[in-house]
């Protein structure tokens, strides 16, 4: 129960116990210990097992407790946000890539079908309703993300049966007569446009909207602006990929263009993404311990890498409260970059024969 887990253990009268080797939660507060206690000062504890070995801060907190727990919520953005990135820009991508501009056909209907399916379905996936989606975002991350997911649901499902009304009428010569998507052009100017939109103003601008901070807020915002770079990496491999010599014979023995793609082409190209993955996770973890620092983001409640350094704002003489957090966050940026390079000189051919 809550009324458990808050006691302090170190008074209860046991037997025997196992100890961790960082005695206090990332909350608990030392009243003995408060203001700012140095690694290396003095403090009032009862035995070495008792001491904060990378000092606390000012409430009394053990900044190596911090760091621990800041851990996985560092990571937990880094990987959730680089997974939506890499499920958006991978398909992004590898349309982009393998149709082009002239590979994919549709009649003059169908493509005038979608057009007015697209603007249907944002109107009822996001217009109708902006009440149900401003109420879900106010209330919590995953209502929202759930809510979003279903707008996005809906409009895909109304532009896909307005085209399907096109089948019916295409051996009409004028109505009939097929033209090339540009699904490259216009995925190409959807990354640009993303591109420019600053990180940070846009986080800013939801926070403000919503009335409780929440984690999975950071890691869908960051997700959701983090696809451009793998976008433009799986569309450079899938124009090599498109006309390799497996592609062409799957073609050959009749096979639909969107199973080529997914089960064969995507595929093959995924292991380059890789690279960009470990990449991206770097770049999550560097945003949130900004977004962290400046208090934007993350709860009060939340411990962080970025909320630790937040507190050195205020205690420029208590040198540990950046030096440990700021080690913690390069060291591991750092050893994912060193992943990202090895991947890259494992699985790229060319620097492979060199």
């Amino acid at each position: 129960s809550v009324e458990v887990i808050n006691q302090d253990w170190r008074t209860f009268t046991y037997d025997w116990a196992i100890w961790p080797p960082v005695r206090y939660l990332p909350h608990t507060i030392d009243y003995n210990n408060q203001r700012l206690c140095s690694p290396f000062g003095k403090q009032q504890v009862d035995g070495w097992k008792l001491r904060h070995f990378l000092g606390t801060n000012r409430d009394g907190r053990d900044v190596l407790s911090g760091l621990v727990h800041g851990t996985r919520i560092s990571l937990t953005i880094g990987l959730v946000a680089m997974g939506i990135s890499g499920f958006i820009g991978t398909i992004l991508g590898a349309l982009a890539g393998f149709y082009g501009d002239n590979r994919w056909q549709l009649s003059t209907l169908g493509i005038v079908l979608g057009l007015i399916g697209l603007v249907l379905g944002f109107f009822y996936g996001f217009q109708v309703r902006s009440y149900v989606l401003t109420d879900a975002l106010a209330a919590g991350a995953g209502g929202f993300l759930w809510q979003l997911f279903l707008s996005v649901l809906i409009m895909a499902g109304v532009t896909t049966l307005m085209v399907q009304l096109a089948r019916p009428l295409k051996r009409v010569p004028v109505l009939g007569k097929l033209r090339n998507v540009w699904v490259d052009i216009l995925i190409s100017r959807a990354i640009e446009i993303t591109s420019t939109i600053p990180n940070i103003l846009l986080i800013i601008t939801v926070m403000a909207l919503v009335e409780k901070k929440s984690v999975y807020f950071v890691m869908i915002i960051l997700g959701l602006l983090g696809w451009t770079g793998v976008a433009r990496f799986m569309r450079a491999e899938m124009l090599r990929t498109r006309s390799m010599a497996y592609i062409e014979a799957a073609r050959s023995m009749g096979y639909r263009e969107m199973r080529i793609l997914f089960k064969h082409a995507v595929p093959n190209s995924l292991t380059s993404v890789l690279v960009v993955f470990t990449f991206g996770v770097a770049g999550a973890i560097v945003a949130e311990a900004a977004l962290s620092f400046l208090g934007i983001g993350v709860p009060d409640n939340v411990v962080t890498w970025g909320g630790l350094l937040g507190d050195a704002r205020s205690s420029i003489s208590a040198w540990w409260l950046s030096v440990f957090p700021g080690l913690a966050v390069f060291l591991t940026v750092t050893a994912f970059n060193l992943v990202g390079e090895g991947l890259r000189d494992v699985l790229d051919p060319r620097l492979r024969h060199e």
